[in-house]
């Protein structure tokens, strides 16, 4: 094969003196194979981008980058076939600075001689691409060199890409006293790890800080409120039966639902106000409730301690009910620290999706069920013209960048944001610190990098940062 660096000058019009030194080479007749033989894998581009397509002709130079899947397409590799000289195998138009990307996604790049560049998108559902057409977007000039950086830097090393994770790489080791309790008092007095990003450096403060550290974001956070959905019932036997609300479904008074002890429960049955109707697998029951839900405040398992005030586990700004589970990120707020800051407003009813942890050996074998979600178009607006964004919460990033994608503003969304990710809208980030194996935690593994995460969380255990729900919280910028 020829050194991809290499390039070659056209020696037309060059007197015979000149022609001399030139050497010829001719793409449209090879004197011999590109390839000697197909290689393995040969339909797919491995992390370091070495696999050519043995078709490829002499002197045609492919430069290839990795093709994030437009949303909700079934991901499988595309199929490059033969490359014809002649651009009849696909649809594209020549972009002229390199700089520019297509709607977000990462694009092939194809070198000709000339310096052309031809920007490839995946057509869905087909093995073949389609001329795309070059929109408006947020990008800045390098934003794609930026994009190809944090792919092949960031997330590029063996054991992680987009889902194929090894679930070890969401482990970590958490003494058990930092494990929060109870909130604290006032909620912005919880302590603050600040992550700046463009230094790779880690900060200390406390959570009323937050104002002072922002320069020109647009906060954003999800205003959901819990719902008392944790029902207590028994059964004739005197069995204790415990249901957890997750969401309302079609149909007056129908209910999904988690309940335990699952296997022996059967449908048909009924338990005080909640009649058993379906089963759903995975401990999921489709039940009916009568009247509106007056249960205890559902609070996560490893919280033992009892809580005296059921409000703490409302953020200051809860409005929309529907939440199974707190959007734990904006409990450290106050109003005061709320009215600093003007925040726009988005809604996502926490459910099965964001508190389930990860089962198997592969972050891909994880099925995401969907949550609810809702943006008003002027708050919409509103987000979109900002210069950058800080969402409060993985929720919020959730909502944020499935309405940047699909342009719906309200729906049920199964984006699954995982190492890979590339980023639309949001551009800074307050999170809480997130459970071993969890798809929270892959996604702040997205936002800053595996190993990055790991080194952050590792210094919050090491300066005694208390963690989940009613823990301290960090800030990434």
């Amino acid at each position: 094969m020829l050194d991809p660096l290499v390039r070659f000058t056209r020696c037309d019009g060059l007197d015979s003196s000149e022609r001399a030194g030139c050497l010829f080479l001719s793409p449209l007749e090879p004197l011999q194979a590109c390839v000697d033989a197909f290689p393995s894998r040969a339909h797919e581009v491995d992390e370091k981008r070495e696999i050519v397509h043995a078709s490829v002709t002499l002197g045609e130079q492919l430069a290839l980058d990795a093709l994030e899947p437009a949303d909700r397409l079934v991901q499988k590799p595309a199929n490059l076939g033969d490359v014809s000289r002649n651009r009849q195998h696909f649809g594209a138009e020549a972009v002229s600075h390199g700089a520019t990307h297509l709607h977000g996604n990462r694009c092939f790049e194809l070198c000709r001689r000339d310096g052309e560049r031809l920007d490839l998108t995946a057509r869905a559902l087909e093995h073949g691409f389609e001329r795309s057409r070059l929109g408006a977007t947020r990008c800045r000039v390098g934003d794609s060199l930026l994009r190809s950086f944090q792919c092949k830097a960031i997330h590029g090393r063996r054991g992680y890409s987009e889902r194929r994770m090894d679930m070890a790489q969401l482990d970590y080791e958490l003494p058990g006293e930092l494990i929060a309790q109870r909130p604290v008092e006032p909620r912005d007095a919880s302590r603050l790890l600040v992550y700046r990003r463009d230094s790779a450096t880690i900060e200390h403060a406390v959570f009323s800080d937050l104002p002072e550290l922002l320069t020109d974001e647009l906060v954003v956070v999800n205003d959901s409120r819990v719902v008392p959905a944790r029902l207590r019932l028994r059964r004739a036997s005197g069995g204790a039966v415990e249901v957890l609300l997750l969401e309302p479904v079609a149909g007056e008074g129908m209910w999904e639902a988690l309940a335990r002890p699952s296997r022996r429960l059967r449908a048909g049955e009924r338990l005080g106000p909640v009649e058993f109707v379906e089963a759903l697998g995975d401990g999921r029951w489709l039940v009916h409730l009568d009247g509106e839900p007056q249960g205890d405040t559902p609070l996560p398992p490893y919280i033992r301690e009892r809580l005296e005030d059921p409000a703490r586990y409302q953020t200051v700004y809860a409005r929309e009910p529907g939440s199974a589970a707190a959007p734990t990120a904006g409990l450290h707020f106050t109003a005061d620290t709320l009215a600093a800051l003007e925040p726009a407003r988005v809604t996502l009813h926490v459910g099965l999706d964001t508190f389930r942890p990860v089962s198997g050996t592969k972050l891909e074998g994880h099925v995401l069920h969907g949550e609810r979600y809702a943006v008003d178009p002027g708050t919409w607006s509103r987000i979109a013209g900002a210069n950058r964004v800080l969402a409060v919460g993985t929720t919020t990033v959730r909502v944020l960048e499935t309405v940047a994608r699909s342009g719906e503003s309200r729906g049920r969304t199964t984006l699954f944001i995982t190492p890979g990710f590339t980023f639309r809208r949001v551009d800074a980030l307050v999170t809480n610190f997130h459970l071993p194996r969890s798809t929270l935690l892959a996604l702040v593994m997205a936002f800053v990098g595996v190993d990055e995460a790991r080194r952050i969380y590792q210094d919050a255990i090491d300066q005694r940062y208390r963690f989940y729900s009613f823990g301290d919280a960090m800030v990434v910028l």
